[in-house]
């Protein structure tokens, strides 16, 4: 909704464009002093269309029937979920001769009541979608700017349970005096329904909502990209200290399943949301998910976590080198850590029962909330995790620790060309691998065996002891693997699987690193535009990066000529902040330059800084550049790099418009 929310935003539009509203007024009775209706104890957990469907025919009184039925039948209603939410779209764009809402005929042929019976038929809850303005993100119905009282009276008759009160087209009206207007009169209904607050954190909300909302957005919308949603997650992180029962940091819906990212993302994405004890709404078709996604979604102990009735958002200690521990205190004096490793790579992450504040004790309890698993350790948390990937444990106090096997960790130490970044290896090469298992419980493990799994057509044999007899507390084993990769390997992302058993557990340690085959050939001598250049990979906050266009937003192809304060280019990359394209350049290229600044097709609020990385060292900064500022010029010397890579980042006021031109650039090489 985006897209729609800037353009909608920037548009002025008045009262008068919507049926039965002359002049816009707010609720005139006193404010109540609080919100107080008893709701979101726990933070919510439910189905939102909007993320799969927009606007589109899909949106319709079927679906909505089709995913409370499946609620039901796929465990989700059992696994916590409750709410099943309508987004924008949902109505005519017109109000009735009363100044009501008219459910849209083709997607609603029986209207919204009808709907909210059927989903409150099989035990669930219904929500419903305005904006505090005068017309909604989409511009396809009218807000509820001035009809406060009027709508809220209107869904509570329906049985509405749940309101997302956008911030489209909204006037200029005070957010503060907007958005109570709306509380006041969902109070004065009678009829508890959640106020879910979307605002994009424009107005700081987390500093004024607690007493007006049982949520509110903190950042801008999230896209189905891992760029997206580690922006996200490095705002809202920041806000712990402003969530509790009744009211929480709300870091935007969620994406798991829509196909832009990997499971592995998927699972980090959840356990994220989860650690932060944000909003749990689905955002995909679940008539289409596939078995990983229903298995990420209903995982119970993750599930748990979030809906944990201290409601303590969990933040990070320590944010290192990509590799990030986030603690959450739990209800039951256990502690949730989450071991999130931002970078491209695999990274060990470690921390320490005294480190996330646990109680002096000669063990502890470990649960592994993704494998499932229970292992005691000596006070050591430790993991190695793969590339975006997540490890989620949950830490006891137990006596019975004895009872578990050791916690063993089984990493894999491929070579890279800097720390953080993803291995690599040539068709025809061998490479060097060593597995490691080290013991972090206070028991020994005995009769361990390192193993290494490869894909099929690769050659793998051990040049050092593969078992040992015993491995004692703090203690690691290691062993040396020859890999060959066939001369025939096509290029492309393959797994390479540790594995560690041991006694007396029965089931084996593991962890999988993602190894890229790269063709060898380097880009071509002399200067090249980068847009003739093939990309290794490439991230975005906002659509894909687009070659000799503006990035546009959405779809691939709906950009416009590069635009920067005027001046036009006819060749570049159109980013959208966040975002990285990297290059393997194979240590043969000197230099890259480029004009660089934010896109006229965004006139507002665009705020972004363009970084050149060569391997692991930055070296080029644009410094902030805005909407208002001509391209600057930007020069970056990438001599000796095997990896090079252009990284856009938010200038600091969130990513909406941020639409960041890499124009005339180019790669000299030798």
């Amino acid at each position: 909704m985006r897209t729609l929310r800037v353009l909608a935003s920037a548009l002025v539009a008045t009262a008068a464009s919507v049926a039965g509203a002359a002049t816009i007024t707010l609720a005139s009775a006193p404010p109540a002093a609080a919100l107080d209706n008893g709701l979101a104890l726990t933070p919510q957990m439910g189905f939102n269309n909007w993320n799969a469907t927009h606007c589109g025919s899909d949106f319709n009184e079927a679906m909505v029937k089709s995913i409370a039925d499946l609620f039901v039948s796929s465990g989700l209603k059992d696994a916590g979920y409750q709410y099943v939410n309508l987004d924008d779209c949902w109505a005519e764009h017109d109000r009735d001769a009363n100044g009501d809402y008219v459910p849209n005929k083709t997607r609603f042929p029986n209207g919204i009541k009808a709907v909210a019976d059927y989903v409150h038929s099989k035990g669930l809850k219904f929500g419903i979608y305005t904006s505090a303005g005068t017309m909604t993100c989409a511009q396809t119905m009218p807000g509820s700017l001035g009809h406060e009282q009027q709508d809220a009276r209107l869904f509570a008759s329906w049985g509405v349970d749940y309101l997302k009160y956008d911030n489209c087209n909204n006037q200029g009206v005070d957010a503060v005096q907007r958005y109570t207007a709306m509380r006041d009169a969902l109070k004065a209904t009678g009829r508890p329904i959640l106020f879910s607050m979307c605002e994009w954190g424009e107005n700081k909300p987390w500093l004024w909502a607690k007493d007006v909302g049982n949520s509110w957005r903190t950042t801008g919308d999230i896209s189905d990209g891992y760029s997206s949603m580690l922006g996200i997650v490095h705002q809202n992180m920041a806000l712990a200290q402003y969530a509790g029962p009744g009211h929480w940091n709300d870091p935007d819906m969620l994406e798991v399943g829509n196909g832009g990212m990997t499971d592995t993302e998927y699972r980090s994405h959840f356990s994220l949301w989860a650690e932060m004890a944000a909003p749990l709404l689905i955002g995909t078709d679940l008539r289409k998910a596939s078995p990983e996604t229903m298995k990420i979604l209903t995982n119970k102990d993750v599930i748990a976590v979030d809906q944990d009735k201290l409601g303590v958002q969990g933040a990070p200690i320590s944010t290192d080198g990509g590799r990030d521990v986030f603690v959450k205190p739990l209800a039951n004096g256990d502690k949730a850590v989450t071991l999130f490793n931002e970078s491209d790579g695999p990274q060990r992450i470690t921390t320490s029962a005294k480190a996330i504040g646990m109680p002096s004790a000669p063990a502890y309890r470990v649960r592994d909330l993704w494998a499932h698993t229970d292992r005691e350790t000596a006070g050591t948390l430790t993991a190695t995790v793969p590339a975006h990937g997540t490890v989620m444990l949950r830490v006891a106090r137990d006596p019975r620790w004895a009872a578990y096997p050791p916690s063993v960790d089984a990493a894999t130490d491929v070579p890279v060309a800097y720390p953080g970044a993803r291995p690599f290896v040539e068709p025809g090469r061998s490479v060097t691998v060593t597995t490691t298992a080290t013991n972090s419980g206070r028991l020994p493990a005995l009769l361990l065996r390192n193993g290494l799994a490869v894909p099929d057509g690769w050659t793998v044999q051990a040049t050092s002891r593969r078992s040992t007899a015993l491995v004692g507390s703090g203690k690691g084993f290691a062993t040396t693997w020859t890999v060959q990769v066939p001369a025939g390997a096509k290029p492309g992302t393959y797994d390479l699987t540790t594995t560690a058993t041991y006694e007396p557990d029965s089931t084996a340690a593991r962890s999988t690193v993602q190894v890229d085959v790269l063709n060898a050939t380097p880009p071509p001598s002399g200067t090249s535009y980068l847009s003739d250049i093939p990309w290794l990979r490439s991230d975005n906050g906002w659509g894909p990066v687009e070659k000799d266009t503006s990035n546009g937003e959405t779809a691939a192809g709906d950009g416009h000529p590069i635009t920067i304060n005027g001046t036009v280019y006819k060749k570049g990359l159109g980013a959208h902040a966040p975002s990285t394209v990297e290059y393997y350049t194979a240590k043969k290229c000197t230099s890259v330059s480029a004009d660089v600044g934010v896109d006229d097709e965004k006139t507002a609020k665009g705020s972004v800084t363009f970084e050149v990385w060569a391997d692991g060292t930055k070296v080029a900064d644009s410094g902030l550049l805005t909407t208002a500022d001509p391209a600057r010029h930007l020069t970056a010397d990438v001599g000796g790099a095997t990896f090079v890579r252009l990284v856009v980042t938010d200038g600091g006021n969130g990513n909406d418009s941020d639409h960041a031109d890499w124009a005339d650039a180019r790669l000299t090489c030798t």
